[in-house]
């Protein structure tokens, strides 16, 4: 299994901003994708989850700015960030369970300052 991430980097407040996730190795339209945050100093917190079935659901300090999504067809997950602030400054991870078993990306630098 291999997780792939992309799409990090320096914002300003209010832009927006896709971080992406290419996976190998499992059946990915089978499995639920999630993206997690660290901020510097702080526990990784959850952000949003999207099910097999295309639920999707999303933390609080995040719902109604970011959307999460998947394109089966090419073994990728997405996490679009709009209206960014400050405080969604952190290491984003996307994050799978495969047949129980945890796999993470390697994380990608989101960075929101003025």
């Amino acid at each position: 299994v291999q997780l792939v991430q992309s799409g990090g980097g320096l914002m300003q407040p209010g832009e927006s901003l896709t971080l992406s996730c290419v996976t190998h190795g499992f059946t990915f339209s089978s499995v639920d994708i999630e993206w997690y945050r660290q901020a510097l100093g702080k526990e990784r917190e959850w952000v949003a989850t999207i099910t097999n079935d295309d639920i999707t659901d999303y933390a609080t300090p995040v719902k109604g700015r970011f959307a999460i999504s998947r394109d089966n067809a090419r073994n990728t997950g997405y996490l679009q960030m709009n209206a960014l602030k400050p405080a969604d400054t952190a290491v984003y991870y996307c994050y799978f369970l495969v047949f129980g078993r945890p796999y993470w990306g390697q994380g990608t630098q989101v960075t929101v300052s003025s």
